[in-house]
């Protein structure tokens, strides 16, 4: 079984000025979508132990049913990524692209994933 330190908790961000203040730090492309990512100060009020992550497509992307698929592709591979490679204190926000988020092969897209989360955090 698996011996470690446990893995942090993943949470949604759900608030506008969460999204703002990730769009203000760290970014870093991939193919099929951008990564946003910033270190939470600890007068946030957020526990420091979490990770947190948002998801979004512009209508770019196309109409709704277009943004949604693009969304639960995000959502997957954050759900498989994040709890391993994300930092806890740290927030996340996903950023789907026109024609490349749900065309993209999936397991290219978690080693998009991991690949710019190293970016971000070296």
């Amino acid at each position: 079984m698996f011996e470690g330190p446990p893995l942090p908790t993943v949470e949604t961000l759900t608030k506008r000025p969460d999204f703002l203040r990730a769009a203000r730090a760290a970014r870093a492309p991939a193919p099929a979508f951008l990564v946003q990512a910033r270190l939470r100060r600890d007068d946030e009020g957020v526990p420091p132990d979490l990770v947190r992550v948002g998801f979004t497509c512009s209508k770019k992307v196309g109409n709704a049913v277009a943004r949604n698929r693009a969304k639960r592709r995000l959502r997957e591979i954050a759900r498989a990524i994040l709890p391993l490679e994300g930092r806890p204190g740290w927030d996340y926000v996903l950023i789907g692209r026109a024609n490349e988020t749900a065309a993209r092969p999936m397991e290219d897209m978690l080693k998009d994933l991991s690949r710019a989360l190293r970016k971000i955090h070296k």
